[in-house]
């Protein structure tokens, strides 16, 4: 059985899978999308389907061989610098372009797949789907127009702020950030997600497959993300949130996921956010939870 972790050895959570599935008999490679095109070898055949990945010289891959593959990290490609900036450019998108499609076109299982990927990228999105299948979110306004943050703070006792897309973590609103030129400035750089300070616990919930793993997150900071000493306590969901949780994942296309959730003091869940490629090995540590044997599970039927 042939088993691919989009990724490579340098990322502990890709190795570790490796192992892991190698124990489990499995053949395992890591699929390094920036080895593309400089090492790696893509064909694919739209007429006929037919589709092939070279590894190396000595292992290739007919798309129909791959049994499945591990969204783990996505680097795009690594085309060469060249001198004439045209060609540069062309190389480049055909690159990428070759890439999208075929992984798109490779009839593997996986785990996640590239439009739920995609559909993770557009977070305003993700939040508006999870309020369209009827789980609870933040008052939130994705916005540069200094007018509207400004009346959004002004109906929401605390305010936090993260980036639209990502990379950043979340902080507490200040006045100094509202000041109106330092205001102005941000929000003609980058827009900016808002959302209203929900006070409360922090849950992470895995969900792999039809199973889900929960977790209370003792931390006293605003993003947990950012306290390496945060306390993981094991805590199960009403069966109400563990459907949510199930039925966020299908929403959102993912297989795999770690939604993070606000408890508040009343016993009300609000959804924050769903990864489709969260860090886990820390989370299986602390809690004893069989992440690992359950992705091993869901790679290999």
């Amino acid at each position: 059985m042939n088993i691919l972790i989009l990724g490579n050895s340098l990322d502990a959570h890709a190795a570790h899978l490796k192992n892991a599935l190698t124990d489990a008999g499995a053949m395992v490679n890591y699929f390094d999308t920036q080895l593309f095109p400089t090492q790696l070898r893509m064909s694919w055949r739209p007429d006929t389907k037919v589709g092939s990945l070279a590894l190396s010289e000595e292992h290739q891959l007919n798309f129909l061989d791959i049994h499945s593959i591990f969204w783990r990290s996505f680097s795009g490609v690594h085309v060469p610098q060249l001198k004439d900036s045209n060609q540069q450019y062309v190389a480049f998108n055909d690159s990428i372009s070759t890439l999208r499609s075929l992984i798109q076109a490779c009839p593997c299982h996986w785990v996640n797949s590239w439009q739920a990927y995609q559909f993770h990228k557009e977070k305003p999105l993700q939040l508006s789907k999870a309020k369209e299948i009827g789980v609870t979110i933040p008052a939130t306004l994705i916005s540069n127009h200094p007018g509207e943050i400004t009346e959004f703070v002004q109906i929401n006792e605390k305010v936090i702020f993260k980036p639209v897309y990502g990379g950043a973590h979340t902080q507490f609103l200040t006045q100094e950030h509202l000041e109106p030129k330092r205001l102005n400035l941000a929000l003609s750089l980058s827009p900016v997600t808002l959302q209203e300070y929900i006070p409360g616990t922090n849950i992470r919930s895995y969900v792999i497959g039809e199973s889900v793993y929960s977790a209370e997150i003792r931390s006293h900071a605003v993003d947990f993300r950012e306290d390496l000493d945060a306390e993981l306590i094991p805590r199960e969901l009403p069966e109400s949130i563990q459907q949510q949780c199930l039925a966020i994942a299908k929403a959102f296309m993912l297989e795999w996921t770690a939604i993070d959730w606000r408890c508040k003091p009343n016993g009300e869940y609000i959804f924050l956010e769903a990864n489709p490629s969260p860090m886990f090995i820390h989370f299986e540590n602390q809690t004893g939870f069989p992440i690992t044997q359950k992705l091993i599970n869901l790679l290999m039927n």
